[in-house]
């Protein structure tokens, strides 16, 4: 099976996009083109940091089709607007300032996002950690030393929990 027919037809089809701007007009494209790509991936998130802190993980992963195609919107954008910064600080440094504000917010709105995400990781990983010590707690057998110290087990007596990955 050939798995990267899909990668460079997807490259070809996105190639033309990737064109400095080089006029007023396609600057100005430019710039609303990164403000709403912008906008629609901070709704997702945004959703997607809601959903996860009410504990709706299952509801939250589904926003990841959207949130990846919108993050490769982005992700080209940017490079079309770092190939065309030069023609854009000589320009129209305004619009520039301007792009590179509402950038710091989306930056500060992902950094949020993160957080979530990353304490949900933490906890999630806290209570399979929690129940895996009472499984191994309950397998281990509860024996004595001659002296009446308790036995420490031996590492057959550990048997890791299988976590299924799959929501």
């Amino acid at each position: 099976m050939n798995r990267q027919a899909p990668t460079q037809s997807a490259t070809a089809a996105t190639a033309p996009a990737l064109a400095p701007a080089s006029t007023p007009a396609e600057a100005r494209q430019l710039a609303e083109g990164l403000l709403e790509v912008m906008t629609a991936l901070l709704s997702v998130i945004e959703r997607e940091t809601a959903l996860v802190r009410a504990g709706n993980v299952r509801e939250a992963i589904k926003l990841e089709p959207k949130k990846t195609e919108l993050s490769r919107r982005y992700t080209s954008t940017i490079l079309v607007l770092q190939a065309s910064q030069k023609y854009l600080a000589q320009v129209a440094p305004e619009l520039l300032s301007t792009l590179h504000r509402h950038h710091d917010m989306f930056r500060a709105m992902l950094q949020v996002n993160l957080t979530v995400l990353a304490t949900a990781h933490a906890v999630s990983e806290g209570i399979v950690r929690g129940v895996n010590v009472q499984m191994q707690q309950r397998n281990i057998p509860q024996t004595y030393t001659a002296s009446g110290v308790r036995a420490v087990p031996g590492p057959r007596n550990m048997t890791p929990i299988a976590v299924s990955r799959s929501l």
